[in-house]
């Protein structure tokens, strides 16, 4: 990763937590596995070495992935410049076909869209960006073309 990825506090807390249980307690966990699996004999045909080994790696590329992403954050603020235009980390309500949604908008690695969470790099996220209340904005959806008519920001 070399763009800068925006968290939220709270995904930079989640974030480190996770970080710091695979380094102090899966990485310790799989290795007395693997080590519990060596005693077992011939590893060419211990399936039980074979699992915890891709656990390892799986975990190993998770701490690199966690580690990457935690050199290139920026945390989202809960106070931005202009308040009156949408921004990562923004709260908004729209109108959708006459009815109500909320959305967040936070980096790619916090996007939840079944939780109101879209990221700043979907089409819509990236779309809403820099629009202030009034504002409708028209994105190309899977769906088509859909008008989001923005209501409040906080």
């Amino acid at each position: 990763m070399s763009h800068l990825q925006y968290l939220t506090a709270e995904g930079l807390e989640k974030l480190k937590a996770e970080l710091q249980d695979l380094k102090t307690v899966k990485r310790k966990d799989v290795a007395a596995r693997i080590e519990a699996a060596k005693a077992l004999g011939d590893l060419s045909e211990n399936a039980e070495y074979h699992e915890a080994k891709d656990e390892m790696a799986n975990i190993e590329r998770r701490i690199f992935e966690i580690e990457d992403l935690l050199h290139n954050v920026a945390v989202i603020e809960d106070e931005r410049g202009d308040e009156g235009l949408v921004h990562v980390g923004s709260t908004i309500e729209v109108l959708v076909h006459g009815k109500p949604k909320t959305f967040m908008i936070v980096g790619s690695n916090e996007a939840d869209p079944a939780a109101g969470k879209i990221s700043n790099e979907s089409p819509i996220g990236s779309a809403l960006l820099g629009a202030k209340v009034g504002d409708t904005i028209d994105v190309k959806t899977p769906a088509g073309m859909t008008s989001y008519e923005i209501v409040s920001i906080k």
